[in-house]
């Protein structure tokens, strides 16, 4: 029940909650819309994202690399979403309000907005998916493509221009001083630590010409990439990594308050 607790806890503040309903737009989402993602928190990753819309359904392809690869002996998981309702851009150091060194997802908000789909490998891309780690793509670099219907909301933010790619998750043992031992921000997350749900990899998304861009990928070898993940050792390697982050952290804590 615990280890069910640190994996689903954090949902809530990650983002998930629902926009308010939007004018109906579907038609003008239609096309293609392509980002470099670059690096959020001097993660040293980089990356990038494209999506085909046709009519409700989206083909979603992304591409990283340099991203936390393990921890504790688990592939390192990494939730990510296409956050909507805000600036349509991604934050800075600048924004980092408290000035611990990290910018977490809530000091992100303000310039990526709240989730509107997750990019999970499987099942939900509702909102309501958006810290499970047991369907998240895992390790240093990864390719993913999947086509799914793409939720009205997600449509409307994509035509008017403030739908970003956010990859969250970063290690832990490589944050500034001031953010090493600090705990997520996020209510329900309190017992992981802040890299664990802070942003990586950010990248607003803009609509391309007729007929795409060059995005230099080939995707027929994307998707084949894409289909030899296997999803059970991801789930298994993604809610042993988080549990093992909980964990581990809440018995530093009581040995700090024993001392």
């Amino acid at each position: 029940m615990k280890k069910k607790a640190l994996l689903i806890a954090p949902a809530v503040a990650l983002g998930l909650t629902t926009m308010a309903g939007a004018p109906a737009m579907a038609d003008h989402a239609a096309g293609s819309y392509s980002t470099t993602l670059n690096q959020l928190n001097n993660s040293g990753a980089s990356g990038t994202a494209w999506i085909d819309v046709n009519g409700t359904e989206a083909t979603v392809t992304i591409e990283t690399s340099g991203l936390a690869e393990t921890f504790m002996d688990g592939p390192y998981p990494h939730v990510q979403h296409i956050h909507i309702g805000a600036q349509g851009a991604c934050p800075t150091m600048a924004d980092d309000a408290d000035g611990d060194g990290v910018l977490s997802t809530p000091e992100g908000q303000p310039a990526y907005g709240m989730i509107g789909t997750t990019l999970s490998l499987e099942g939900s891309t509702g909102p309501e998916a958006g810290t499970d780690v047991t369907v998240a793509p895992s390790g240093s670099s990864f390719t993913y493509e999947r086509t799914f219907e793409l939720n009205q909301e997600t449509q409307d933010s994509l035509a008017n221009g403030t739908a970003v790619v956010v990859v969250h998750g970063l290690d832990p043992a490589t944050q500034p001083a001031a953010a090493t031992e600090k705990m997520s921000t996020l209510p329900g997350a309190e017992s992981l630590p802040l890299a664990a749900t802070a942003p990586a990899l950010c990248g607003p998304l803009q609509m391309q010409p007729a007929g795409g861009a060059d995005t230099g990928v080939d995707v027929a070898a994307a998707g084949e990439t894409a289909g030899t993940t296997d999803a059970g050792a991801v789930a298994l390697g993604g809610a042993g990594l988080l549990a093992a982050l909980g964990g581990a952290y809440a018995v530093r804590r009581r040995m700090v308050a024993g001392r």
